[in-house]
């Protein structure tokens, strides 16, 4: 067997779409050739890597895949209770999305029409239920061995923050998850957060000045190419999505190229030669299958569809790793200008 790499690893947020890194974590985990000095994530991103490092810490390997499987099988268990489901057509079709469900409809105007507030007066958040029972905050402070970096947005400021390992909390994972038209500002320490994705889709940046593996495995859950031009509302608020929350990513991505040039050339001199190193990016998407998901379908939390992700991501991580593991350590595998820029 190859000796065993260093990384780290940036898990986008997309929903329920998460299930697909969760696929793409069991596969690089199982396989045992890759170690992790850090993770970062944003919103689904940073549910996966809260759970993937509680479960480390009390079960190593073994128990952070099960530590996902069981956090994403309980969000699959919440689905019968949902009302947002597929039109029986959709289900004869095999279709995934949702933007013909008569309740996805529903949600759709009442979010644009009423504020999280005003819709939900008793702070329903199921979601906040789901990591009362999985997320365990000692575990994931005590796992010492991984690093964490979770993104969040200050509503007053609009800069990111980076909740490190040792401030995670089911409020920091809630701000890093909060959409504006769905919840209210999750407030900590007297501060309103949104979702991170508006500033850090994951963010990249920690690892360059916290860690000293050079080589950066981004999860991607939203296609950066999207071929056409949307015509339905539905469409244009699809891509609309796409675009905001990948924005932040290709903002660093065009800093990161930069720098790599700068130190390809000899160009950085002083401080700045020793803060900064070239680094190494990498990335495991499935465009091709991801791209024919709306974005209403990552409120899609049916069990088949979770599955169906996991798969995905599964067979995404093990093509990766069959064409990608030598280049770690050695050269980015990543066109960062064609994908990116």
């Amino acid at each position: 067997m190859s000796s065993i790499k260093c990384i780290n690893i940036a898990l986008q947020g997309g929903g329920s779409h998460g299930a697909f890194t969760w696929g793409v974590l069991d596969a690089l985990i199982e396989d045992g050739r890759l170690a992790f000095e850090a993770v970062s994530g944003t919103s689904a991103g940073a549910m996966n890597a809260a759970m993937m490092l509680q479960g480390w810490a009390k079960g190593g390997r073994d128990g952070a895949r099960k530590a996902l499987a069981d956090f994403w099988n309980d969000i699959g268990d919440m689905a019968s209770a949902s009302p947002i489901q597929r039109t029986p057509l959709d289900r004869l079709q095999g279709n995934w999305n949702l933007d013909d469900s008569p309740a996805a409809l529903w949600a759709d105007l009442v979010q644009r029409t009423l504020s999280p507030g005003q819709r939900n007066p008793f702070k329903f958040d199921p979601l906040r239920d789901l990591l009362r029972k999985h997320f365990d905050q000692e575990a994931v402070r005590a796992c010492s061995e991984i690093k964490a970096f979770i993104a969040a947005t200050n509503v007053q400021t609009a800069k990111i923050r980076i909740f490190e390992r040792q401030e995670l909390s089911i409020d920091a994972l809630l701000a890093s998850a909060c959409l504006p038209n769905v919840h209210d500002a999750v407030v900590i320490d007297g501060v309103p957060y949104w979702d991170g994705g508006y500033r850090g889709n994951p963010p990249v940046w920690p690892f360059i000045y916290a860690c000293e593996s050079r080589d950066v495995v981004i999860v991607e859950l939203d296609p950066t190419v999207r071929m056409g031009v949307p015509r339905s509302n539905a469409e244009i608020a699809d891509r609309l999505n796409e675009i905001t929350f990948g924005g932040a990513l290709m903002s660093e991505m065009r800093a990161i190229a930069f720098v790599q040039d700068l130190i390809r050339e000899g160009a950085l001199t002083g401080t700045a030669s020793t803060r900064l190193k070239a680094m190494l990016i990498h990335s495991i998407n499935d465009d091709d299958s991801l791209a024919s998901l709306g974005s209403v379908s990552k409120f899609n939390v049916e069990p088949e569809f979770l599955q169906h992700l996991f798969r995905l991501g599964r067979a995404a991580a093990t093509r990766w790793l069959a064409s990608t593991f030598e280049s770690i350590g050695v050269k980015t595998s990543v066109d960062i200008a064609a994908r990116f820029l």
